[in-house]
């Protein structure tokens, strides 16, 4: 049986430059099992965004590919593709990406609304989960009266309650104070004993040190080290 849920076989990515095109990724493959918690390190435009970006589907390699639970990616129509993302795929931008119009708690629970959930026990999951991240007294506050370190915290609650297989994050305690960011890795703990892959890409060396190994990009190239 084939515990692997990521594999990624020859792939490479370019982009365009004024003074040329820029390799940024050069014939690289991996694989990463079910249940691992995956630190991505690297110098900041060393690829670590765009290598997140093809696993989640919102890019694709140049050549290569990429292969989630044995599903070729890069064959899957982009109805498709938006499908797999919406039942399978979990992503906590940089930017946090939520949704001005809403409340803490309608951002939190549109990801479940989208998947046609029940109304009411989305709700009462979404309210868990803020109780969890320390928000119980934002439920109803939009993001311009969240701090930013709130509005982090939001993002987060809002990729983690889908519960889907594979989590991947970009710096997803960036903006956030020490105690705060050991509070989200260990829901992140929480998660890879449910058996759920989490990516993150990271500058802090601390955590880093605690995933079960890194992958480290440098020259468009993927080392593994394991901690």
């Amino acid at each position: 049986m084939n515990k692997n849920i990521l594999k990624i076989n020859k792939i490479r990515k370019f982009f365009d430059h004024k003074n040329g095109k820029i390799e940024i990724f050069k014939d690289v493959s991996l694989e990463i099992k079910k249940g691992d918690l995956v630190a991505l390190v690297g110098p900041s435009g060393s690829g670590k965004s765009t290598l997140l970006n093809m696993i989640s589907l919102l890019d694709t390699p140049d050549s290569g590919e990429v292969f989630f639970n044995n599903i070729n990616l890069k064959k899957l129509s982009e109805h498709e593709k938006s499908y797999m993302r919406k039942k399978n795929i979990s992503i906590i931008f940089q930017n946090n990406n939520l949704l001005n119009d809403f409340t803490a708690l309608e951002n939190i629970v549109m990801p479940l609304i989208i998947r046609n959930e029940d109304n009411k026990k989305s709700h009462k999951k979404a309210r868990s989960i803020l109780n969890d991240f320390n928000l119980s007294n934002r439920y109803n506050h939009f993001p311009d009266e969240l701090s930013g370190g709130e509005q982090q915290r939001v993002a987060i609650a809002r990729a983690l309650i889908s519960e889907t297989d594979l989590i991947l994050a970009d710096e997803p305690t960036g903006n956030l104070d020490y105690k705060t960011s050991v509070e989200i890795f260990s829901y992140f703990l929480k998660l890879k004993k449910l058996n759920k892959t989490i990516i993150f890409a990271t500058h802090n060396r601390e955590l880093a040190n605690k995933a079960d190994y890194k992958l480290s990009i440098s020259n468009g190239n993927i080392k593994r080290t394991n901690v």
